[in-house]
């Protein structure tokens, strides 16, 4: 391992032993409470300097909205409407508009996190691109296995657009993100927004995405005791998501699918030290393989979940960058390289 990450990697398995047992030891029963649990501690002092703080311009709503079923080729529609939140980053003060909409899904194996983790890099992300970030609370496993994250998100994207002009968005300047879990689906929605032909997408965020669901890539052997994210805790979200359903469904795995989404202009990041860094790997290879405008960076010294500690991970101002290049160029045409434009605070802001 490379000599930037020890100190940081035995304070980050400090940080996460207080969340208590890894989640293949935690009965499905006991996950609830793990979540209020893993909750308090981001928002505590030691929390905070880990995940850092949101941006002091931005303006933070939570939004509660009634999603209609919809149609997904190969699963079952809801049977009602679904309630979920929407967490939305607005950047303060004069900014013109309509601004470019980010539809953000968070991570945590689908399983655990809420749209909280992601707040510094959502909210430094609507400041400085400008752009206005709505991130989704979707609905979490056991008690909501696959397909409710993905009908969740699908639901979730198709009713931003449509209410772009109420959150002061472009609905034709839309880029669909993700880290780990919510990499995942947001490939997955950028598959099914091709597929469906529309809503219209400028491009897709995939950060250290988990795209296989059955297949053991020789990174999940090499770091299988890495430290955020080991192997056994991924056969562990994989199985508490996937439950009964079909490991292969292009749905769960998007690697397993059509990648018509690969029309869509890609960012995807990669970390060095990370048992889900060769899913990324074989994405971009996939991608490309189809024609794809695709992005790709490895962070080698970060592990997985670098973008959501900012406070421990020397990577995450640099790949926040990144992503704001990206979002510029593909929503507004801006050609230039990853830059830092203003002060970029981190944990201590």
């Amino acid at each position: 391992m490379a000599d930037s990450l020890p100190f940081r990697t035995k304070l980050f398995a400090l940080f996460e032993g207080f969340t208590n047992k890894p989640i293949s030891e935690v009965p499905p029963e006991e996950i609830p409470a793990r979540r209020r649990a893993r909750a308090r501690l981001l928002s505590s002092p030691v929390g905070r300097f880990v995940a850092g703080r949101p941006h002091p311009e931005t303006r933070i709503e939570d939004r509660w909205v009634e999603l209609d079923p919809v149609e997904v080729d190969g699963l079952e529609p809801e049977s009602a409407p679904v309630t979920l939140r929407l967490r939305i980053y607005r950047p303060g003060g004069a900014r013109g508009g309509p601004l470019p909409l980010v539809v953000l899904f968070h991570g945590g194996g689908w399983v655990l996190g809420d749209p909280e983790q992601d707040e510094w890099w959502a909210s430094h992300m609507a400041v400085r691109t400008p752009c206005v970030v709505v991130s989704v609370d979707y609905r979490l496993a056991p008690e909501h296995p696959y397909p409710a994250a993905v009908l969740d998100c699908w639901s979730s994207l198709r009713w931003i657009v449509g209410h772009a002009a109420g959150l002061g968005g472009d609905p034709s300047r839309v880029v669909v993100a993700g880290d780990s879990a919510g990499g995942n689906l947001a490939a997955v929605t950028a598959e099914l927004a091709v597929r469906s032909g529309g809503p219209g997408l400028a491009g897709q965020v995939l950060i250290y995405p988990a795209v296989e669901m059955v297949e053991e890539f020789p990174s999940e052997r090499e770091f299988a005791e890495a430290p955020v994210l080991t192997s056994r805790g991924m056969r562990a979200f994989v199985r508490l998501y996937m439950g009964d359903a079909d490991p292969y469904a292009p749905t769960a795995a998007p690697l397993r699918g059509s990648l018509a989404g690969a029309v869509v202009p890609a960012l995807v990041q990669t970390a060095g030290h990370d048992p889900l860094r060769d899913n990324g790997i074989r994405y971009i290879e996939a991608l490309r393989s189809k024609g794809g405008d695709v992005t790709a960076t490895d962070y080698p010294d970060a592990v997985h979940g670098y973008l959501s500690l900012p406070g421990i991970s020397p990577s995450a101002p640099r790949a926040l960058d990144e992503v704001i290049t990206f979002v510029r160029r593909v929503t507004a045409g801006d050609p230039a390289s990853p830059h830092r434009d203003e002060p970029d605070p981190v944990a201590g802001s």
